[in-house]
């Protein structure tokens, strides 16, 4: 049966004046149930997520990419990612959902950079003995978020929301690596002007002087950080939007090679196969998804 990939804004089951909420997963399960939506069905996020794993095992998909999960996993979602969640449950946790802006408006810079470097991971691990260190965490999130007093609760929940996650990358540092700032906050900067150029250029040196910075400058940090050059890291990126699109069950091959800055279909179709060895109506296909595209 074909599977159509809906986009869910944060009001969408949240209804609530702060735009952060702490649940359950087994809380988000039931919730959905009984509003007739399946989350095994994969969506695309319009909002920032943490999935935490505290008991069980079971399995996530995120941008068509398997994660295992058992106690001590933690997934980072951010803004745009697909993603799906097992059915039946087989695992215990919670699930954070908050609005970027809602921590990063008043976060200086240094936080910012930790915020930026914890999402940067695909997944994170915790020791499943170092687990019951965040439970205090839960309990006030938990608490004053089911307060009715909001004098100055959306700064409280804040707090301690910033404070989870410091304790979480406290936890976790020796698993990952720890970048200079500036050079980080460098490679940030270029993800998020791809995000906001890429119909205009797919060519690093655009992106370099747009940055103004040099070429070299660029394509070192992006092999720093990310392992690829600037222009695989921009072919990478155009894939998995590509792939997206594809899934979203919204566009044609001509409507997405235009929507994602290829001047003729051909070459998008040429671009897609090169890297995925199918054209786009072959994957779409083969992944399930039955979107209107025309090869």
């Amino acid at each position: 049966m074909p599977i159509e990939i809906e986009n869910i804004i944060f009001s969408r089951f949240v209804k609530q004046s702060i735009p952060f909420e702490f649940i359950s997963i087994s809380e988000l399960y039931n919730r959905c149930e009984k509003s007739a939506y399946d989350l095994s069905n994969p969506h695309r996020i319009k909002f920032h997520a943490l999935i935490i794993i505290t008991k069980g095992k079971g399995k996530h998909i995120v941008d068509f990419q398997k994660q295992e999960l058992f106690p001590g996993v933690i997934l980072p979602l951010t803004k745009e990612q697909v993603h799906s969640f097992s059915k039946p449950l087989t695992v215990s946790g919670f699930v954070i959902s908050f609005e970027e802006h809602f921590l990063t408006r008043n976060i200086s810079e240094q936080n910012l950079f930790h915020f930026l470097q914890l999402f940067h991971n695909p997944n994170i691990l915790l020791a499943e003995e170092n687990m019951e260190l965040l439970t205090p965490f839960f309990d006030l999130l938990l608490r004053v978020n089911k307060q009715t007093n909001t004098n100055l609760k959306s700064e409280l929940i804040n707090s301690i929301f910033l404070g989870l996650l410091f304790q979480i990358k406290r936890l976790s540092i020796y698993q990952h690596e720890v970048f200079e700032s500036q050079r980080f906050k460098d490679f940030i900067a270029f993800k998020q002007l791809l995000t906001k150029k890429y119909q205009e250029s797919h060519n690093a040196k655009d992106y370099a002087n747009d940055l103004s910075v040099s070429y070299k400058y660029l394509n070192d940090i992006c092999k720093e950080i990310s392992k690829d050059t600037a222009k695989s890291f921009i072919d990478k990126w155009l894939l998995l939007e590509i792939k997206r699109n594809i899934s979203e069950k919204k566009y044609t091959s001509q409507e997405i090679a235009f929507k994602m800055g290829f001047n003729e279909p051909s070459n998008f179709i040429r671009f897609f196969k090169r890297f995925t060895g199918l054209t786009p109506n072959q994957f779409q296909k083969e992944s399930g998804f039955l979107p209107s595209v025309r090869d």
